[in-house]
């Protein structure tokens, strides 16, 4: 992890009034910045999350540390900094680096730059910041404190919420909707057509792609990541989804609540996926699918039937040389003949038991 060097420091008393914690130790103990454990100097905060790093945390030359009640009693026996006691300390480090960068960067200007294209029909909010070369669509409405950074396109009538980020060059078409304090990073693209054709006579024919994607509050979509517009009905992704970078969602998909999808996830159209599910990266899934609540799929794995109870579930063959892959390759291929061929030998083997015990009745 790099460090997060700030121009100036956080008072310890002050992170905990903020975030929460048991403190012990100096509460007027200012940092500078974040750092590892092992590298930590005594202008710094470092975290343990890991058990198994117990020792190293307990070596630690940081001023202070994020550490659970569970780890906080072996290493406080031989480090002498101040201590932030919290049952997640991952979860309080994540918010604490957020902090940390809020102080470093420089707030975003309010205000529309002078390079950018925006219809008079369009609704910015005076508190919004629109970036050099941005393009902003009749209808559209831009709302409190949102950023939309330069590169960027809103079409027609599409809504961004109350302190949503755009970076640069996010693509967001005609109609769709994001919600409060969205983070899209750059080359997303939101609301794409869908890919949507009927076939007559060997020949496709294009399926107007008329619905929106809707999408939620505090939702993080990442670089490059495509998310299709529904062809009658909605693309929704609700509240706290995670979606990294390059993932495909395609039209008129359902994403529950707080669900997070590694790098390169692919979703087919018209599946449904629960709330609180992860998938790992490239795992893919077929459309018109359902998958439950608290499902977790593992990287690389083929979701090709619906998933209805929660647990986790991993579709992929063992990694093998490729000799050894082509020759379990053709046994898989030849399991259905050979089931057969045992079934007849069972079959013969048991009227061949029968014939001996009638003729052991015989005699």
């Amino acid at each position: 992890m790099e460090q997060a060097q700030l121009p100036r420091g956080v008072r310890l008393g002050d992170l905990v009034e903020r975030f929460g914690g048991q403190l012990v130790g100096n509460a007027d103990l200012v940092v500078a910045s974040i750092a590892p454990l092992d590298s930590a100097d005594a202008t710094q905060i470092s975290f343990l999350s890991n058990s198994k790093l117990r020792a190293l945390a307990a070596q630690s030359s940081a001023a202070a540390l994020i550490l659970s009640p569970l780890d906080d009693p072996s290493v406080a026996a031989t480090y002498g900094g101040t201590r932030i006691v919290t049952t997640n300390p991952y979860a309080y480090f994540a918010r604490a680096a957020q902090y940390f960068v809020a102080l470093e960067e420089d707030a975003a200007k309010p205000g529309i730059h002078p390079s950018a294209v925006v219809d008079p029909g369009a609704e910015i909010h005076a508190s919004a910041h629109i970036g050099p070369h941005v393009t902003i669509e009749a209808g559209a409405v831009v709302k409190a404190n949102a950023v939309i950074e330069h590169g960027c396109f809103i079409g027609r009538k599409a809504v961004v919420g109350e302190g949503t980020r755009f970076f640069a060059n996010v693509t967001f078409h005609r109609g769709c909707i994001i919600g409060a304090r969205g983070i899209v990073h750059s080359g997303a693209v939101i609301g794409g057509d869908g890919f949507g054709f009927a076939v007559e006579a060997g020949v496709y024919i294009k399926i107007p792609q008329t619905g929106r994607v809707v999408i939620g509050d505090d939702v993080d979509i990442g670089s490059n990541t495509s998310i299709d517009r529904g062809a009658l009905a909605d693309t929704v992704i609700e509240d706290g989804v995670k979606l990294d970078n390059q993932i495909q969602i395609g039209h008129n998909c359902h994403i529950g609540a707080h669900t997070a999808m590694a790098g390169c996830v692919g979703v087919a159209g018209s599946a449904k996926i629960g709330s609180r599910c992860t998938f790992g990266g490239a795992a893919m899934v077929l459309g018109h699918l359902e998958i439950a609540d608290n499902v977790h799929i593992s990287s690389g794995s083929m979701v090709s039937r619906s998933v209805l109870e929660p647990g986790q579930y991993t579709g992929f063959y063992p990694l093998a040389k490729n000799a050894e892959w082509e020759k379990s390759a053709a046994i898989v291929r030849n399991l259905n003949a050979m089931r057969e061929k045992i079934r007849t030998l069972e079959k013969t083997i048991k009227t061949l038991i029968e014939q001996n015990q009638e003729n052991k009745n015989d005699d």
